[in-house]
């Protein structure tokens, strides 16, 4: 599954509007009826910009959202443009269907989609480890993105969210994780950006569970001594810590404390990516946990002189 992800297989679709749509699958873990029936206006933003897709849960009959990446995001913004330059009178859909529709009243169907999927997947020629071809369908990516997740330390409530189910019970079969106090705290708290803007979520908001998910995701990718990281799981952060590898990074004793439970937090995450096998956090959290150490025992030297003197 995680072959398929590559850009070489991905770049083996013939529509780019069934890319756009394998990728949301894949990054969102909509339903394939969810994905197909998106709306044209599909993004919305938060406090601090950061972009979610907004998407009709048909199996429960509401409205969704879920953090989105750049390249999901970047590639959606092509995809409306197309739709315009299609259909110039506009189209209430994300992906119009290609054939008999020159008003763009009609959405792609899931049974056009699985019918390129299979397509596809034969030129990706993808096999496992008996030498089949591997077949997979639309639903398998949700079950896949909801495990990445939780194998990521991802909570199962995060899950719950990103997920759009109703009850903990329909995310139990993912994991047996519970993060009930978590959200209140993220609601009750203060929150600024880089700027010292201050970022206001309204908790009965259409944006709140979304928004509160993107930041909890910050939590098992790096340890940051003062935030968290609003990066989607997905990504890797090319900024993670940059302090702590820049030359004109200054610190003494006095932060000594947060120095090493940030050395704890990074141990713990180390740990459980290095279980999992996840070579990018792994080296992320490696260049850090150096840095640290050099950090620390410097400070540890120097500690008794400043208190002596």
């Amino acid at each position: 599954m995680a072959q398929l992800d590559q850009p070489e297989n991905l770049g083996k679709w013939t529509s780019p509007d069934s890319r756009l749509l394998t990728l949301i699958l894949m990054r969102c873990g909509l339903r394939v009826g969810d994905a197909c029936n998106l709306a044209t206006d599909c993004v919305v933003r938060d406090g601090d910009g950061a972009p979610y897709l907004r998407y009709m849960n048909r199996k429960m009959k509401r409205e969704a959202l879920v953090p989105l990446d750049e390249e999901v995001h970047a590639a959606i913004l092509d995809q409306q443009r197309r739709v315009r330059e299609r259909f110039p009178d506009g189209s209430n859909w994300l992906f119009p269907a290609p054939k008999m529709n020159p008003d763009g009243a009609k959405p792609l169907t899931t049974h056009s989609y699985r019918g390129q999927l299979e397509d596809w997947l034969e030129r990706c020629d993808i096999r496992d480890e008996h030498g089949q071809e591997v077949r997979l369908t639309p639903h398998q990516w949700r079950h896949t993105f909801g495990t990445t997740l939780i194998n990521r330390d991802v909570p199962q409530e995060v899950v719950r969210v990103l997920l759009d189910h109703t009850s903990a019970e329909m995310t139990a079969h993912y994991a047996r994780l519970h993060d009930t106090t978590v959200r209140r705290h993220w609601e009750e708290a203060r929150k600024v950006n880089i700027n010292g803007d201050t970022i206001t979520i309204d908790p009965q908001g259409p944006l709140a569970e979304a928004s509160w998910a993107k930041q909890r995701l910050g939590r098992a990718t790096q340890s940051l001594p003062n935030g968290f990281c609003g990066l989607p799981v997905q990504k890797s952060c090319p900024h993670a810590n940059a302090c702590l590898t820049c030359p004109m990074f200054v610190t003494t004793a006095e932060f000594l404390p947060q120095h090493q439970e940030q050395r704890r937090q990074t141990v713990q995450i180390l740990s459980a990516a290095e279980a999992r096998g996840q070579t990018r956090l792994i080296e992320m959290n490696q260049a850090v946990l150096h840095n640290l150490d050099r950090i620390i025992d410097s400070l540890d030297d120097t500690a008794p002189d400043e208190a002596a003197g």
